[in-house]
């Protein structure tokens, strides 16, 4: 094993635990700013604790796009929602019992549906251009606006009360300043070392930077959601788990789509409409059944849900490996 390809696989654990640090940090010192600065806590816990929950993929994608890897770019996008709904909430329901919420079923699904029906009409044609990129960002600001409106219609919401109380509220503006600048650096340079590790391997065992995105990346970057939605679940707060996933799979689509198309337009492998988008609607059609297997007065994931959903993930990363070898 030569030296660059020993150094490749060192930079993926390396850069995965310096993106989780400084993605905190980042989020971190830019709240506790515009909390010093007067902005309501509502509003910055829906729009900058939200948004950053996408801010490692989004970096990601953006460094694959720039150096013309926008295979990983992609993989990494549709990747995360798969993880983030087979292994991350089928994990936890093995856990823990999952209750979902009717308003998330009547709601916040059936917006993902349409926003992954809107990537998919745009990806049919197998390229995205920087004009998709633009509607994309639009798509996600009206998104972001529509959170915040339902933030401050609904301020008793759990998932509401749950993002303003993510903010630091004990950092002066100095502090919060150095984190915010200390954040956004590392998780630059993470993102980028990340990204530089996940080719190089790829190039080296001849594995297309389309399955090291779907497999590799993503997994690493939803590494954090799994911790937060077991804590979540643990204390019995199901809907902000499920309602962290369901946003951040609503932020991949059209932030970290966007950001590629808009950086370096490409076209795409045809297995990403023949295989893996069609992975993504199933796993979320099968949260939306599963959740709905108790009675609609009583939806949720128990220990089978939470089975099949791993299942059906370890499945999926089988027939990467299988068809990668």
């Amino acid at each position: 094993m030569n030296i660059e390809l020993t150094l490749s696989i060192l930079a993926i654990p390396l850069g995965f635990a310096l993106l989780v640090w400084s993605a905190d940090r980042f989020v971190d010192g830019a709240s506790a700013l515009a909390n010093n600065l007067g902005v309501p806590p509502l509003i910055i816990g829906l729009t900058i604790v939200g948004f950053a929950t996408s801010a490692p993929e989004m970096l990601i994608s953006a460094f694959a796009a720039w150096d013309g890897n926008s295979g990983l770019a992609v993989g990494n996008a549709i990747g995360s929602n798969i993880t983030n709904v087979a292994l991350i909430l089928g994990f936890a329901a093995l856990l823990y019992p999952i209750a979902v919420n009717s308003s998330i079923l009547k709601k916040e699904l059936p917006i993902l549906f349409a926003i992954m029906l809107l990537g998919s009409w745009m990806m049919l044609d197998q390229a995205l251009t920087f004009e998709e990129g633009i509607i994309f960002i639009v798509a996600l600001f009206a998104l972001m606006s529509w959170i915040v409106w339902q933030g401050l219609s609904h301020p008793d919401d759990p998932i509401t009360q749950d993002a303003a109380e993510e903010i630091p509220t004990d950092m002066g503006t100095k502090t919060a300043l150095f984190w915010l600048v200390i954040g956004l650096a590392v998780l630059l340079a993470s993102s980028k070392l990340l990204v530089w590790g996940a080719v190089n391997i790829a190039q080296a065992f001849g594995v297309s930077d389309l399955v090291i995105g779907l497999s590799i990346v993503a997994l690493g970057t939803s590494l954090p959601e799994l911790a937060a939605t077991i804590s979540c679940v643990r204390k019995g707060e199901s809907d902000i788990a499920v309602g962290n996933v369901i946003g951040s799979n609503m932020f991949n689509i059209l932030g970290v789509l966007g950001i590629a198309a808009i950086i370096s337009p490409t076209q795409l492998d045809s297995a990403v409409l023949q295989r893996d988008i069609p992975v993504m609607f199933a796993v979320a059609l099968l949260l939306l059944f599963l959740s709905l297997c108790k009675g609609i007065k009583s939806p949720g994931l128990g220990k089978p849900g939470g089975a099949i959903l791993t299942l059906s993930y370890l499945a999926y990363q089988g027939y990467l490996i299988y068809i990668s070898t």
